[in-house]
């Protein structure tokens, strides 16, 4: 796990020295590999790149190859059957650029961003195609900037900065363009729902096991999707830890829920209630680590990041459940919403909530858990278990009369839970752990909500949800240009 970075010119040489301004750039991403630093300035001062590095094992983690052009980058984890060869993912990237250069990516299973810097100084960036780890980029004149957090890019890049969506290339010579991503192969769902969550349970199993390396720690909100994997991981792991937040003032119905299935289990279990004073102390870093003003991301990453504190006490690498709403159905108040009136239109919704979650739900799932320097492993956006759900009808998704959601996936794992777990309706993650019962009133100590009426939207047009998002709102205007608030994005699968 990585951060990275990089300033190439496209027309010659640079004036200033790139070395120092790099330096700030991976300083400001820091918590995203607090290991190691490296830095290579490219010959005749045509620029710079770099990476910060987490180390997983007693050895160095080697995230770039800086030796000679063309130069590599690469944040993430590719999966495939090497695991005994000993070949690590930045050496498996090169072996697969030399052998089918840009057409590379389509082979690479995983979850990744990417860069190459070619001898003509092209820079190349790719991002897998459901996008968990983030990168922008930018121009400033004819020197072309890009880093894994666009925070990295405030002091050099002021107005036009892009998020490189998921599935895509950006050549700074060529321009952006999609590509077929990797698509592995996977049984049919059979011919009825207990066929097919007899094939996603074998698929999740292994999902889960191809990522427990280094993985000691689940974040177990006691919801049905983070319960399914520690269930599953416990049989690889029989010392597994379980972590879990909530707030102390307002505990929610998470906790009951994930005290019942680490009892369960019989696994230790570790608990951080989270109090108004962690919450005033970490909304100015929360916008900060975020990037964002949207309130629902705001009050998912103040939960999260207590949680990934607590892990960093413990483990370095944490199995979260994150991905199966979207696979499976999760989203009840959406896809019975009376605009979807057909399976096929509820189809085409649940691919749009797979397609916009890169800069919503995955990336408060991202900054939260990378801010304290924690690798998230997230075993239901497998390639094998995103394609797989793919073929499931959505009425085996949402079930029956009850319109029961994520049915297929409870009757899959139904003999490894509590039945109070199984059948769990879904909660919003701040819902769930209390935090929504309390930000009104420490927002309010802080603003006006009247102001609320008198400043309905941002600068660029965005309307507020809330007063809360509007004091989010004024803390990112302290940390970003103004223009970057364009990055904000609202979850809003309709559009």
């Amino acid at each position: 796990m990585a951060c990275i970075a990089g300033i190439v010119s496209q027309h010659g040489k640079i004036s200033a020295d790139c070395a120092p301004m790099l330096g700030k750039i991976l300083n400001d991403m820091r918590h995203r590999g607090a290991d190691n630093t490296c830095v290579r300035s490219i010959p005749d001062r045509r620029g710079v790149v770099g990476a910060n590095e987490i180390n997983l094992s007693p050895e160095r983690t080697i995230c770039s190859n800086l030796d000679e052009p063309p130069y590599f980058l690469f944040d993430g984890e590719l999966v495939d059957d090497r695991a005994d060869s000993g070949q690590r993912d930045i050496d498996l990237f090169i072996d697969l650029y030399d052998k089918y250069d840009q057409d590379c990516f389509s082979h690479m299973d995983g979850s990744f961003v990417c860069a190459i810097v070619e001898k003509n100084d092209e820079v190349i960036l790719a991002r897998d195609g459901i996008g968990a780890r983030p990168l922008f980029y930018g121009w400033s004149g004819e020197v072309f900037h890009f880093s894994s957090e666009m925070k990295g890019l405030k002091d050099h890049v002021q107005f036009d900065i892009q998020e490189l969506p998921p599935g895509h290339i950006y050549s700074s010579k060529k321009g952006l363009k999609s590509y077929p991503v990797f698509q592995p192969e996977v049984p049919e769902p059979g011919n009825d729902v207990m066929e097919a969550a007899a094939i996603l349970r074998e698929l999740m199993i292994d999902a889960v096991k191809r990522r427990m390396d280094g993985a000691d720690a689940v974040s177990l909100s006691g919801g049905l999707d983070s319960s399914i994997v520690a269930a599953i991981a416990k049989e690889f792991n029989p010392d597994l830890k379980l972590f879990t937040g909530t707030v102390k003032q307002a505990p929610g119905p998470d906790l009951e829920n994930a005290k019942l299935m680490a009892d369960f289990l019989g696994l230790e279990h570790y608990v951080y209630e989270i109090t108004d004073e962690d919450i005033e102390q970490i909304i100015p870093e929360a916008v900060w680590y975020l990037e964002s003003f949207d309130e629902d991301c705001i009050s998912g990453i103040l939960s999260n990041y207590y949680v990934s504190r607590k892990v960093k006490e413990y483990s370095d690498v944490v199995l979260i459940g994150e991905g199966a709403d979207e696979l499976f159905g999760g989203y009840r108040m959406v896809l019975k919403n009376p605009k979807v009136k057909s399976e096929e239109q509820r189809d085409r919704l649940a691919q749009k909530l797979l397609e916009i979650a890169y800069n919503t739900a995955l990336r408060r799932m991202d900054r939260s858990w990378m801010a304290n320097s924690v690798v998230y492993k997230t075993p239901f956006l497998d390639s094998r278990v995103v394609a797989f759900a793919a073929k499931i009808p959505m009425k085996w998704k949402i079930h029956g009369e009850k319109q029961i959601e994520k049915y297929v996936l409870r009757e899959a794992f139904r003999d490894m839970l509590p039945q109070q777990i199984a059948d769990r309706e879904k909660l919003r993650f701040a819902m769930g752990t209390g935090m929504d019962d309390v930000m009104d009133d420490i927002i309010a100590k802080k603003i006006d909500p009247k102001e609320f009426e008198h400043r309905p939207k941002a600068a660029y047009g965005l309307k507020f949800a809330s007063f809360k998002e509007l004091y989010y709102y004024d803390e990112f205007l302290k940390l970003f240009p103004p223009a970057y608030e364009k990055q904000t994005v609202r979850w809003d699968p309709f559009k």
